[in-house]
Parts: structure tokens; C-alpha cells; sequence
């Protein structure tokens, strides 16, 4: 067990300690993609969802919700993010493509940050939209890329920095 830095040497779930670590600057950056069809893109695009601006409103949700990590899983660590980003890349053919990025001056990793506020800005978009389509897949929720720390730089293509 340990590989899994969230349990103890009695196997029981624990808050990591990262009072001893170096503060230095962490960022992540994860995506979330969202498949649905064409016209719901056009309607989306067209700002005739109901609910009302789905992809401003997916971005407040993103950000909002990068900053409540702690409160959504239970052993990650309250931080005091100094940058959360929400973009989005529209398909017309049926896709967006979330983009998220959180940074910091810390001692521990922003990743947690970045992957909760691509998938609630997901969740967002199915939310506005699941009357239009209430297929919608939400699909490739993944880390993209972390620097800082004693990991270094890692990025999904394989690559790995110090």
C-alpha cells in the first residue's frame, strides 16, 4: 500500500501531510468532452436553450466548483487556487470540448481542482440541455497536464519533465 498515498500503514484512509513540502507554483490543466447532436450545438450557439446561457453558465459552475474540491472529495486539501480557467472548443458536427486549467502557489498538486471543475461544467451543459437531448454522453473526463512539485512536468502525450 504504499503507492497510495491516501492510506495509512494500517490500510485506513488519511489526509496526506503536506506541511514538510516546498511551496512552489502547480498547475493542471483536464478536459471533459460533451457529445450530443447538431442541432442541440446550434441551438446552444443560437442561445435558445430555456435554461438560458449554457456556456457561461457552465463556466461560473466550472470555476465554482474547482474552488469546493475539498468540499466534494473528502481527503483533498482546501487551497487557495490564484487562477481557474473554463474555456470551450464547439464541434458543430456535436461536440464541446472543455478545457480547464488551475494554478496556484502551494504545497500540494491542483490537479483534483482542475479535473472536478471540467466535469461539473459538463455536468452543466447536460443539465441545460437534457430536455433537448437527454442522450448526451459525457465522455474523456482526464488530466491533460500538471507542472510543479517533486513530479515535475507530466503531460498526457507521455512526456515527462523535471
Amino acid at each position: 500500500m504504499s503507492d497510495l498515498t491516501h492510506i495509512d500503514q494500517h490500510g485506513h484512509a488519511h489526509m496526506v501531510d503536506v506541511s514538510a513540502k516546498t511551496s512552489s507554483l502547480r498547475t493542471a490543466c483536464a478536459s471533459a468532452r460533451v457529445i450530443t447532436r447538431p442541432d442541440v450545438i446550434a441551438r446552444i450557439r443560437q442561445a435558445e436553450i430555456k435554461k438560458g446561457d449554457v456556456l457561461a453558465t457552465a463556466r461560473i459552475a466550472g470555476i465554482m466548483a474547482a474552488k469546493k474540491t475539498s468540499d466534494l472529495i473528502p481527503l483533498c486539501h482546501p487551497l487557495a487556487l490564484s487562477k481557474v480557467s473554463v474555456d470551450f472548443s464547439i464541434d458543430d458536427r456535436g461536440e464541446i470540448l472543455i478545457n480547464t486549467l488551475c494554478r496556484l502557489q502551494g504545497q500540494t498538486g491542483v490537479e483534483m481542482e482542475a479535473l472536478t471543475a471540467a466535469s461539473v461544467a459538463a455536468l452543466t451543459i447536460y443539465d441545460m440541455c437534457k430536455a433537448v437531448d437527454p442522450a448526451m454522453q459525457i465522455t474523456e473526463v482526464r488530466l491533460q497536464e500538471k507542472q510543479g512539485g517533486k513530479s515535475g512536468h507530466w503531460q498526457r502525450n507521455g512526456a515527462h519533465h523535471d
